[in-house]
């Protein structure tokens, strides 16, 4: 029986957006952010991560240090008393220096290979998902793939919002954080109404 998941960027959503994050003694928790996967996955959602690791064709930090960095949040996450279920990550860029990673790709968001790979994975309906992201090629990727899509404001959100004189085209909903987006995907999944 397919399963509704939520699909999340990584960085400026759920952690601090530090530019090319390498490094461990950069990784920034926002305060709400193990909280609010918890609540998912108590109310039985699968939580994917999707993210564009662009650094690593950019010759930044390598695959490695950025599988070390997962760990490290896997570990903080199972502390919290909770998890994701999977980490999606494109490791591609247009103007890569790692000349095998300089390719058209399919996972790059906003395009749709990251969320397919979590659904053939782990069998997701995408018309029940949810995409949330901190940049409106998070919400392209929802309306890509069929999901619903929300903005939040922390990371580039701000930004985005401002670029597109307050009207983010696509997503459901703009929220101030990834709790907020939380509360109201629990409250109107719930009750049936989104």
């Amino acid at each position: 029986m397919s399963r509704r998941a939520i699909f999340l960027d990584r960085d400026g959503t759920m952690i601090r957006d530090v530019g090319y994050l390498g490094r461990l003694e950069d990784v920034a928790w926002f305060p709400w952010t193990i909280d609010a996967i918890r609540l998912l996955k108590r109310a039985g959602w699968l939580v994917c991560v999707v993210t564009n690791q662009g650094g690593i064709a950019l010759g930044l930090y390598d695959e490695a240090a950025m599988h070390r960095i997962h760990a490290a949040l896997d570990g903080d996450l199972a502390r919290g008393g909770t998890s994701v279920d999977g980490w999606y990550f494109c490791p591609h860029h247009p103007r890569a220096v790692v000349p095998e990673l300089r390719v058209n790709c399919d996972c790059r968001k906003p395009r749709p290979g990251l969320v397919h790979a979590a659904q053939r994975e782990h069998d997701i309906d995408l018309a029940a998902s949810i995409v949330i992201g901190d940049k409106a090629i998070d919400i392209q990727l929802a309306e890509a793939v069929g999901a619903t899509g929300i903005l939040v404001r922390t990371g580039y959100g701000e930004g985005e919002i401002a670029r597109a004189d307050g009207a983010i085209v696509g997503a459901a909903i703009v929220t101030a954080n990834l709790v907020d987006a939380v509360s109201w995907v629990l409250s109107t999944r719930a009750a049936g109404r989104a």
